[in-house]
C-alpha cells in the first residue's frame, strides 16, 4: 500500500503551528504578524492577526500559504524562479484563486511519512523572518516543512 499523498490537518494542530509561530514571532521581536495556516485542500484551517498589523498583510499571509500549495514549493523558491520568468509568475498571480504571492514566508507542511498537510503563511517583517517564524511553528508542532 502506498503511502497517502495528503493528509487531513486538525484544527488542534493547525492551532499549534500558529501559537508557536506567533511565538517566535514575538521572541525575535518582528514587526506584527499574520499567519495564515491551509489545509491541503486549500481550506482556512486557522488564522490570527497581531495587533497593529498593516491592513494587507492578512491577504499576503493567505496569498503565501496558498502559493506554496499551489505549485508545490515552498515561496522562497517560487520567488527565485519569478526572477528567470517573470511575465508567467504574474500571470500565476492573476489567475489563481485565493491568493498568489511568490515571497519568503510561505511553506509545506509534511508529516514524516511525506504526507502533505497543508501550508503556512507569514506577513508582517521582511520575508526572511516570516520565514523564520513559519519554520519555528512547524518545528513546535513537531512537522517538517515541503
Amino acid at each position: 500500500m502506498s503511502e497517502p499523498i495528503f493528509a487531513d490537518l486538525p484544527l488542534e494542530t493547525a492551532q499549534e503551528i500558529l501559537r508557536g509561530t506567533l511565538a517566535a514571532g514575538r521572541e525575535a521581536e518582528l514587526l506584527p504578524l499574520a499567519v495564515a495556516v491551509l489545509d491541503a485542500r486549500g481550506v482556512l484551517k486557522a488564522f490570527a492577526a497581531e495587533s497593529g498589523i498593516a491592513l494587507g498583510r492578512p491577504d499576503l499571509a493567505i496569498g503565501k500559504a496558498n502559493a506554496a500549495l499551489q505549485f508545490g514549493l515552498d515561496t522562497r523558491e517560487l520567488a527565485e524562479r519569478a526572477k528567470a520568468l517573470p511575465q508567467f509568475f504574474t500571470a500565476a498571480g492573476q489567475s489563481l484563486h485565493g491568493g498568489f504571492v511568490p515571497n519568503p514566508g510561505g511553506i509545506l507542511i509534511r508529516r514524516e511519512d511525506g504526507a502533505l498537510l497543508g501550508a503556512i503563511g507569514v506577513s508582517g517583517d521582511i520575508g526572511d523572518r516570516d520565514e523564520a517564524a513559519a519554520l519555528a511553528g512547524l518545528q513546535q508542532a513537531g512537522l517538517l516543512r515541503g
